[in-house]
């Protein structure tokens, strides 16, 4: 199937590593042109130069998400390089603190403001964009944790809390031709990812939960997530919106408990 993405712009936040990276990948190698931005300038260089080796433009920035008008200033000088804006994907994410007993207040706020808010403001400064554009398509990861009860509270709400703006804005935005969804992964494994680590720190424990929560006896993959990504970012999911799409494999509860 053409995703029909040759020659769109996909802006992705986190776009260095990991799912981010992948969505950013998929995208290219549907035809797109992507902007994406990171934390770390080596880590930075090294996704624009894979990402740049598919054959489609790209454009880098070194960004913290959490920083004053950091989400802001990336989305213009990526509409002003790449000259338009098609889609955007709020990919960073995270938890800060403990279990609810061990987390504080300033926990729970920076988790939500890594997560909800900068997914809120990555939207918001795309909307003009998008508009000009005739449209397009926003697409916030957020996780099963946001439905599911698991460990880390202040992570489950902040991702419940995602799905809840997507369904929201996906009314709001739709009369300015704007689609906003949520994508849930599951546990994904990946080389550097946090599953990974508690594969070698823990693999009798992750053995285990990976037999008794996963119908098909593993976790999910990168590309598995982004497949489902591109299709949503794309014009083919024109009448999808306002909904959040769950890509875990059947799994249940959404973590192990670590301590």
């Amino acid at each position: 199937m053409d995703l029909k993405l040759k020659d769109r712009v996909i802006l992705v936040t986190g776009g260095t590593r990991g799912i981010g990276h992948a969505i950013a990948r998929r995208a290219a190698e549907e035809g797109a042109h992507v902007a994406i931005c990171g934390r770390t300038r080596a880590t930075l260089d090294d996704a624009v130069a894979a990402l740049s080796a598919l054959g489609g433009r790209v454009h880098g920035e070194q960004v913290d998400v959490l920083s004053d008008d950091g989400v802001e200033t990336f989305v213009a000088r990526a509409a002003a390089a790449l000259g338009r804006v098609d889609g955007v994907v709020a990919n960073v994410g995270g938890t800060f603190g403990g279990n609810f007993l061990e987390a504080g207040a300033d926990d729970w706020l920076k988790t939500l403001n890594v997560n909800l808010v900068h997914a809120a403001r990555l939207v918001r400064a795309a909307v003009p964009h998008l508009e000009a554009g005739g449209g397009g398509s926003a697409l916030i990861v957020a996780s099963i944790s946001g439905t599911r009860p698991g460990p880390r509270p202040q992570y489950g709400a902040a991702k419940a809390a995602e799905i809840a703006l997507a369904k929201s804005l996906g009314r709001e935005l739709g009369p300015r031709g704007i689609r906003v969804n949520t994508l849930s992964p599951g546990s994904i494994l990946f080389e550097g990812g946090s599953w990974a680590r508690r594969v070698k720190e823990m693999p009798e424990k992750i053995a285990d939960f990976v037999a008794r929560e996963f119908p098909r006896g593993r976790m999910g993959t990168l590309d598995e997530v982004a497949d489902v990504a591109a299709f949503l970012l794309s014009p083919r999911a024109s009448w999808v919106s306002g909904t959040d799409v769950v890509v875990d494999g059947a799994q249940n509860t959404p973590s192990v408990q670590l301590t």
